[in-house]
């Protein structure tokens, strides 16, 4: 049987305190499950299932720029991966619009890692 994870990218250029950085990675997660369900899409659905009833496994790792950020999303979007992209609404920290998280999955861990298996922790 195959693993399945959720890897969630944050940008470290921010310096978002350890709190607004968790938010951002909370938002991106939940997001990307929201997109699951949304979609109806089978695949996307057997994913999410067994996701959850394996201990919904998840990696939060680093990218140090906006366009790394979006360079994840768009070959998550690429491969067929269920992603999502924060923008924040600028509250508090950062503008309205900043770019600041993906999640790639839940998924197989190994279409996961095509994405971001070079990525450090954050």
């Amino acid at each position: 049987m195959a693993g399945y994870k959720q890897a969630i990218v944050v940008r470290r250029d921010l310096r978002m305190g350890p709190g607004k950085a968790a938010a951002q990675a909370a938002h991106a997660s939940c997001e990307a499950v929201f997109r699951i369900l949304d979609s109806g899409r089978e695949p996307w659905l057997g994913w999410l299932k067994a996701w959850r009833a394996s201990g919904q496994k998840k990696v939060v790792l680093r990218v140090e720029g906006e366009g790394e950020l979006l360079a994840v999303y768009t070959q998550a979007q690429t491969l067929g991966l269920p992603a999502s992209l924060i923008a924040d609404a600028g509250l508090t920290q950062l503008p309205p619009g900043t770019k600041t998280a993906v999640a790639v999955g839940p998924a197989p861990e190994q279409l996961v890692d095509r994405v971001t298996g070079r990525l450090r922790l954050y």
